[in-house]
């Protein structure tokens, strides 16, 4: 394998306590007691060099061919990097009270669009973590080689795959048609740089948006939960 080239993993990331992650195959999540419903299981898609996955992954990768399966013990800086004690922040109880919530430890907030996990609470001061969970910790993956996808309209999809949209794509001549809900213009751009830059033959591409019933739908449940949520 080389950068550039796409394809598709399965893994079983664990501590070294042998608790694990994450994974992506939901035999082996049942056989742990560890399946979810919520989650989508399956192989990967991933473009090599453009950290799909934590650069320990990659790089082993690299040097893997479809069907491998392989141990692999990632460090910190070619994981999720060292804990930073500069993204430990304390933020006054008041911030919490504004948006009708009483912090606790463990809870997941966003300030800013940046998530971090409540440690503690004392004296009206609320001290949170925003490091990766992950961050400072040596990870062991069993990581397989599913796929080398190759064909162009396959590796659109991959790619949209990957960003959790429902892939629907369609190639005309040096010219690409994505048909999907994409809100942020930001992720639009981002899967447009990808295609251009990777997928040989494309020149151009088209994003056309449909919005159906479902669309809708959705849209009303997210806005109640957040309506809720402000209550």
């Amino acid at each position: 394998m080389q950068k550039g080239d796409f394809i598709k993993v399965n893994y079983i990331g664990k501590l070294e306590s042998g608790e694990i992650f994450d994974l992506t195959e939901a035999e082996v999540a049942k056989k742990e007691k560890v399946y979810s419903e919520k989650i989508h299981y399956g192989p990967v898609p991933v473009i090599l060099g453009e950290g799909f996955l934590v650069k320990g992954l990659e790089n082993e990768l690299e040097h893997m061919n479809v069907g491998d399966r392989k141990s692999v013990k990632v460090h910190p800086k070619d994981g999720f990097g060292e804990r930073n004690p500069t993204l430990i922040k304390v933020v006054n109880e008041k911030e919490f009270e504004k948006q009708n919530l009483t912090p606790k430890p463990g809870m997941i907030v966003d300030f800013g669009g940046i998530k971090g996990r409540i440690q503690s609470t004392a004296g009206g001061r609320v001290t949170i973590d925003f490091n990766n969970p992950l961050s400072g910790k040596v990870l062991d993956y069993e990581i397989e080689v599913v796929e080398k996808v190759e064909n162009t309209e396959d590796q659109i999809k991959s790619i949209l795959e990957f960003y959790g949209i429902a892939p629907h794509a369609a190639v005309e001549g040096s010219a690409a048609k994505i048909t999907a809900v994409i809100q942020s213009q930001q992720m639009r751009g981002r899967i447009a740089d990808l295609v251009l830059k990777h997928i040989k033959g494309i020149e151009k591409i088209d994003f056309i948006e449909t919005y159906t019933k479902d669309h809708q739908k959705a849209h009303e449940k997210t806005h109640d939960k957040k309506h809720a949520e402000a209550e």
